[in-house]
């Protein structure tokens, strides 16, 4: 099983920083420009850094955090896209 490291508050809000505002998340539809708002309360930021460093130290995720979405991309003029590299 992978180990898993506790993350910070400055990670959370640097990963944060890398993700274009515009997009959804998910099913839940929020924006990253919303997460980042709420993010910014330090109130908020500490509350969620502590129940994922919970969530990785009792090694449970509840099944409401698992769902997501993928698109996949093909990229233009490939010949064939039977490879993970053509996406």
């Amino acid at each position: 099983m992978k180990e898993w490291n506790l993350f910070s508050k400055q990670e959370l809000i640097d990963a944060l920083e890398k993700y274009n505002n515009s997009f959804a998340l998910g099913p839940s539809k929020l924006t990253w420009s919303y997460i980042k708002f709420i993010m910014r309360d330090n109130d908020c930021l500490l509350k969620f850094v502590n129940i994922a460093n919970l969530c990785i130290e009792l090694g449970h995720w509840p099944s409401h955090f698992k769902p997501s979405n993928t698109i996949v991309i093909p990229k233009p003029n490939k010949s064939t896209y039977d490879s993970p590299k053509s996406y």
